[in-house]
Formats: structure tokens, C-alpha cells, sequence
């Protein structure tokens, strides 16, 4: 009988965190340092990651011509999340890159479903039914402390999004939500102190994935 050669299936790794908690500039990190490494990397974000996904995501960050309903939040980052998982993520997952993406589902459970008070039960039947039940194989949750994340944010950007001008009491509840996600799975959801330098939290990121890779025997790309 002939033996069919099959490539490992890729590895989905996202990256969550408040306002401020240096998430972008770690992913960018990893992303450099795994494709360093010989690995089939890519780097994505949510919401966006397709040409419909980043038109919604202005909708959603920077358009402040009508109020949006929590509800309608919802549903616009689900509809972009759809049009993310099938032209972008599942693609590279089936031919075996490591996605690293910038938020994913548990950034809506924290901002809609804590942050916003939207019912969570109703929420992750939702999110099951966008993303085909598609979950992360590691998260890795930057903790910062609410106040000095929003200083960070506030302080480094010129232009404020919507949730740069929500409440403090609203980002601590999206704090205390990312707690709760993580507690509720910690196999999967890491959690790393965001406080320290770029270059020590990178330093620990990039422990806490090549460690994910030897477990899960994960193989270079052979054609780099």
C-alpha cells in the first residue's frame, strides 16, 4: 500500500489584550522572528485581514457618523470574522503556515459580551456559527493594567478611535472579562505581563510558541 505524504496542519496562534497592552508590536515581533526561524508565517488582525473585512472594520473604529448598537457591533465584527476565516485563515491553516492573528473571539466576548453586557451564551453560538467553529490552538492575553494601558494608547496616537473614547469603567470591565476567558480555559489562553519592555515580553512570547511548536511537532517550511 502506498503511504501518502501529508504536511501538518497549521497552527493558530492569536494575540489578545486591552487598549494599550502592546499586542500589535508583539505580534509583528513574532511574526519577524518565526519567518527568521524558517517557518511559513502569517500575520493577520481582526477585525480586517480581507478587503470587506477592513471596509467593516472602518465602520466599526472610525467612522463616527451614527452610534452603533451593541447588537449591530456585534454583528458587523462577525460578518467581517466570516469573510477573515474563509478567504484568509482556514487557507493558511490547511497548508500548514502558523497564523498569528491580532484579536479574534475572545476580543468579542470581552468587549461585546463584558464589556457591552450583550448575553455571552448568545454570543459564542454566533461566533460557533461564523468561524464554523474554528478556535485558536494557543491565545496568548497581554495584562496590563486598565489605567496605564489607556495612557499608553492615548499617549502614543494622535487620532482616538471609538473605544479609545469609551469609559475607564468600560475598559475594566473588558479587563476583568479577558480574566474570566482565561480562567475559564487556561490550556489555552496564556496569560503575560504586558509590563515589562517590548523586548522581554517578545522574549517570552516567543518561549511560550516555539515551546507550542515542539509539542505539537510542527515542522519548518521545507522550501525556505
Amino acid at each position: 500500500m502506498r503511504v501518502v505524504s501529508r504536511r501538518p496542519k497549521g497552527l493558530f496562534i492569536t494575540l489578545e489584550g486591552g487598549e494599550g497592552s502592546g499586542k500589535t508590536t508583539q505580534a509583528l515581533h513574532l511574526c519577524r522572528s518565526l519567518t527568521a526561524k524558517g517557518y511559513d508565517v502569517l500575520h493577520t488582525r481582526e477585525p480586517g485581514g480581507t478587503t470587506v473585512a477592513e471596509q467593516l472594520r472602518r465602520i466599526l473604529l472610525d467612522d463616527p457618523s451614527e452610534p452603533l448598537a451593541a447588537e449591530t457591533e456585534a454583528l458587523l465584527i462577525l460578518a467581517a470574522r466570516r469573510q477573515h476565516v474563509d478567504h484568509v485563515i482556514r487557507p493558511a491553516l490547511k497548508r500548514g503556515a502558523i497564523v498569528v492573528c491580532d484579536r479574534f473571539s475572545d476580543s468579542t466576548f470581552a468587549y461585546q459580551g463584558y464589556g457591552r453586557g450583550l448575553d455571552l451564551k448568545a454570543l459564542r453560538r454566533m461566533n460557533d456559527w461564523a468561524t464554523g467553529q474554528l478556535s485558536p490552538h494557543l491565545t496568548i492575553l497581554f495584562d496590563l493594567p486598565v489605567a496605564r494601558g489607556l495612557q499608553r494608547r492615548r499617549g502614543t496616537s494622535s487620532i482616538r478611535n471609538r473605544l479609545d473614547r469609551e469609559t475607564r469603567a468600560f475598559h475594566a470591565r473588558v479587563h476583568a472579562g479577558f480574566h474570566a476567558l482565561a480562567k475559564r480555559e487556561p490550556r489555552r489562553i496564556v496569560v503575560v505581563d504586558a509590563r515589562p519592555s517590548p523586548d522581554i515580553v517578545a522574549a517570552q512570547v516567543e518561549t511560550l510558541v516555539l515551546a507550542k511548536l515542539r509539542r505539537s511537532h510542527f515542522k519548518k517550511d521545507r522550501k525556505r
